[in-house]
């Protein structure tokens, strides 16, 4: 996040969505995926899909994660479901999670993920959509695979759409290394900390719209839609919606 100081004493809080840091799944390397995921089968079902992305969360902040206690986050796969879209087939499959402390919830987030079918030629794009034009803050961002690798190595995210071009474009079909969803959605409130920088967000929601690339400079923006609530979006350099999102804050 490209921030200067940060105060990482014991009893602070830990930022929305850096809890995404902590809790990971370990795996041994005999254990990964052709992709670099672990392979499916253990905790998520074996889906029959070759490409795997994080379609999107939501997200209620029940409670503040203090640094320096203990916590506890139980997931648990609440629904598998297949579809039929533009791109041929896909599987949908939501996980829920829960972080708490001594039996009191925290954070319960329920997590999208989709499968599709491999890229081909004739493959459909994604219908892109124009993003607003107004906006209460707006920040550039250039990414880079440096910045792709620092956040892979943050979140043990070994899946090789990030940091292997040749897998990413010519097995996967992708136009170059793909910004991570999650940390997409961490640099959108983070946009809007900075805007509002004594809020406290209650409830989080984001949808993934299209990819953005590691060649590909965006704009992380946000207006105001009511008292407490914000509209927020990641913006591509063709003026269309990579992400969208909404945040509740008091």
């Amino acid at each position: 996040l490209n921030h200067k100081e940060l105060d990482y004493s014991e009893n602070k809080n830990l930022p929305p969505l850096w809890h995404w840091l902590y809790f990971l799944p370990i795996f041994r390397l005999s254990e990964a995926g052709y992709d670099g995921h672990a392979a499916l089968g253990d905790f998520l079902p074996p889906v029959p899909l070759p490409r795997r992305m994080w379609a999107g969360s939501r997200i209620k902040f029940l409670a503040p994660l203090k640094l320096g206690n203990e916590y506890k986050k139980i997931s648990t796969i609440k629904s598998v479901s297949a579809k039929s879209g533009r791109s041929g087939n896909l599987v949908f499959v939501t996980v829920t999670h829960e972080v708490s402390s001594e039996g009191s919830i925290c954070i319960n987030e329920e997590h999208d993920i989709v499968y599709r079918e491999k890229a081909t030629s004739s493959s459909a794009s994604a219908k892109l959509l124009e993003a607003p034009k107004e906006f209460d803050f707006s920040n550039d961002i250039n990414p880079d695979p440096v910045l792709l690798f620092r956040y892979s190595a943050l979140t043990f995210n070994g899946h090789r759409i990030h940091y292997d071009h040749p897998f990413c474009t010519e097995t996967e079909g992708y136009d170059g290394l793909v910004v991570h969803g999650p940390l997409l959605a961490t640099l959108l409130l983070d946009g809007l900390a900075g805007h509002k920088p004594n809020s406290i967000v209650q409830n989080f929601e984001f949808r993934a719209m299209a990819p953005v690339f590691d060649h590909m400079k965006f704009k992380v923006r946000g207006k105001q839609i009511d008292k407490s609530e914000y509209s927020l979006w990641i913006e591509r350099e063709d003026g269309s919606i990579a992400m969208s999102a909404k945040a509740k804050v008091k």
